[in-house]
């Protein structure tokens, strides 16, 4: 009787654990085919060439495709333009989502009605976007420059071709673009702050700031931590709009690392340099996440 109870609980622990592994099989699937595998093909052709070669024949060069890559200043200028653009969107569509949410974390109509006009821009696909920002900074007759010529009566810019101004205005419209959709993340973090912690701070006579500071931050560390983290690879991993607006210009202004990686495969044709610069971006964004996730992560509140 007890082999046989044994047998039926292996049974029963065997069958569990097969349909669990059915469960796993679709993610685990979509993560090999997009992930694992271009991963391993991008690191297959970096090591290989391609260029003025018959389709199907490719030679082992080593790492001969890095050395080029290194000695490109258009790699190095590509690399400060792309953490220039982190450094302007990623911690101010942060804040402007933090204090949206916190604004709008009561749940009345006029707020989910200001939460649905927040995040419309996130469901409008890049390209579109784009298209409608060339118009917002067209020169001489855009949004902009309509207000700044006929009501402070400065002088038309042209803020997509000046070299000084293009990379921000591409990270305004990231910023315009992405904050309402990392406000929906701190909505969901703000409603699973418990409601005694304030209380009992407030009984304590801290103010709303106090309140702010001791207990909303801490609890929200890894809502925090996992926002910058997705902000910080779609700062990276967005082309579109530079595709659309820009081009990589003026004068290489705006050629981040994605769109050189782009140029380099799709207009040189030299898909091992690409390769190569595609392995050392996900190295880079690797340990960037993993340097963010560290330093967000210590100190965070987590609810048991």
């Amino acid at each position: 009787m007890i082999i046989f109870n044994d047998i039926r609980s292996n049974a029963v622990f065997n069958k569990k654990r097969y349909l669990s592994y059915l469960i796993l099989f679709p993610s685990l699937f979509f993560l090999f085919s997009f992930t694992y595998l271009p991963f391993g093909v991008a690191l297959h052709d970096s090591l290989f060439e391609f260029r003025n070669t018959k389709v199907g024949e490719e030679y082992y060069t080593g790492f001969s495709n890095y050395i080029r890559l290194f000695n490109d200043p258009v790699f190095y200028q590509s690399l400060w333009n792309t953490l220039k653009f982190i450094i302007i969107t990623v911690p101010i569509s942060i804040l402007i989502a933090f204090l949206l949410a916190l604004k709008l974390n009561q749940s009345t109509l006029i707020n989910r009605s200001f939460r649905a006009i927040f995040f419309m821009p996130t469901v409008i696909p890049l390209v579109a976007a784009a298209g409608l920002w060339i118009f917002i900074f067209l020169p001489g007759s855009g949004l902009i420059d309509y207000y700044l010529t006929h009501h402070l009566k400065l002088s038309a810019n042209n803020f997509l071709g000046n070299q000084d101004s293009a990379l921000f205005a591409l990270s305004i419209l990231s910023i315009w673009k992405f904050s309402g959709y990392y406000m929906i993340f701190f909505l969901a973090g703000l409603q699973s702050v418990p409601k005694d912690a304030f209380e009992a701070i407030k009984m304590e006579g801290a103010s709303e700031f106090q309140c702010l500071r001791y207990v909303t931050i801490p609890m929200l560390r890894p809502t925090i931590t996992f926002v910058a983290t997705i902000a910080l690879i779609y700062s990276v991993t967005q082309v579109d709009h530079i595709l659309m607006m820009t081009n990589g210009g003026p004068n290489n202004s705006t050629n981040v690392i994605l769109f050189y990686i782009y140029s380099t495969a799709q207009d040189s044709f030299d898909f091992g340099k690409a390769s190569a610069a595609t392995i050392i971006t996900l190295l880079c964004l690797l340990v960037l996440t993993i340097i963010n996730m560290g330093a967000m992560e210590k100190g965070a509140h987590y609810e048991h």
